[in-house]
């Protein structure tokens, strides 16, 4: 019997060593032009004989390659420019400067052959027909896709087994809970065993079991195809379960292009201890930053006399952990202690309010 076509797949791109380049984006820009606008009717009977043009720049001479499996987290604020950054790389969007390609493929110039070789799942839009059965929009896209009958079942056996479709396989896709049609549309995105798979907002609104079963299958796809994964979303979370590395754009320029650890480790400079404390009124009026030598801003303290708990946040560039229980010690007993570093989610709140200093370092 032949070997299928996925499973030829399977056999070279398991064995496909990380480190070949998938993408390669080189200092792409995309710039929209619109009509100038005036306030007011006299200033929109002005626009309708102007001339006038307002270009925007959407992305602003981006670059980064992306390796053959790597999972990349491609995060911003809204209007930031990732959807812009995405469609381009879909080959729906032309760069209006620098080049994009995909697997060697030019996407805006090789469509066809570029939507063989990708998949996307928007959260907020569906590729499944509304009224069909599941079942037929499947079939309707091995049509699409030229998928032969070996490979449909052998993938949706697969499919099956990750994103376990069979419960409502049969079911005319309005009648599916949003959890349902999130795994019914990421099962769509792999039907044809893409070698890259763009996410966009993957979990929004789902439940956490639903949530966690959907990562659970992304993480499985990579790991057994080696697809190379892009995903922009919102939720952190999604970040740090499933990406070794995130690229952060800001008002279309790239400002952060690096791993996690790295970007926890470089940003995330506060440290938290708090301690369950035997007699708090001891530390009423405790100045603990002078007693460390280190400025106000780079040591504070909460007291709740209530529940005997001290709370003292730091630099930790600054002070270390038993510098800052050492000085408490020295005034009050400590019965119990905890140790929280900064969470993702509030490194990345401060990168989208403030942005990041100049100079960061990251790979091109």
């Amino acid at each position: 019997m032949k070997e299928s076509h996925f499973q030829t797949l399977i056999g070279t791109r398991a064995g496909a060593r990380r480190g070949v380049c998938m993408i390669e984006v080189n200092h792409i820009s995309k710039d929209f032009v619109a009509p100038k606008k005036y306030p007011g009717l006299s200033g929109a009977i002005k626009g309708l004989f102007s001339m006038e043009k307002v270009v925007k720049t959407a992305v602003d001479d981006i670059s980064f390659t992306i390796d053959t499996g790597e999972v990349v987290g491609y995060i911003g604020s809204n209007g930031a420019g990732k959807s812009t950054t995405i469609k381009m790389m879909t080959g729906i969007l032309t760069p209006t400067k620098g080049t994009c390609t995909v697997a060697g493929i030019n996407p805006s110039r090789n469509r066809k052959e570029n939507a063989q070789n990708i998949g996307v799942v928007f959260g907020q839009r569906t590729q499944l027909w509304w009224d069909l059965p599941l079942s037929e929009s499947f079939t309707i896209l091995k049509e699409i896709y030229n998928v032969s009958d070996v490979d449909y079942a052998s993938q949706m056996e697969f499919l099956n087994r990750v994103l376990e479709l069979s419960d409502f396989f049969d079911r005319p896709v309005r009648t599916l809970s949003l959890g349902q049609r999130m795994r019914a549309d990421l099962g769509a995105a792999l039907l044809h065993n893409p070698k890259v798979l763009y996410l966009d907002e993957p979990t929004i609104g789902l439940d956490l079991v639903v949530k966690d079963n959907i990562r659970q299958a992304i993480r499985e796809i990579n790991e057994k195809y080696q697809t190379t994964v892009i995903l922009t979303t919102h939720d952190i979370g999604d970040i740090e379960e499933l990406c070794s590395r995130i690229i952060i754009i800001d008002e279309g320029k790239k400002i952060y292009d690096g791993s996690l650890a790295d970007l926890k480790d470089t940003y995330g400079t506060k440290r938290k201890v708090s301690m369950e404390v035997k007699q708090p009124e001891k530390l009423r009026g405790l100045c603990i930053h002078e007693m460390l030598g280190v400025k106000s801003d780079e040591c504070t303290m909460e007291l709740d006399y209530k529940n005997s708990m001290l709370s003292v946040t730091f630099d930790k560039h600054k002070l270390q952990v038993p510098q800052v229980l050492s000085a408490v010690m020295g005034v009050a007993e400590v019965k119990d202690v905890q140790i929280q570093e900064t969470e993702l989610a509030e490194i990345v709140k401060e990168i989208y309010n403030h942005g990041l200093s100049e100079g960061i370092g990251g790979r091109s």
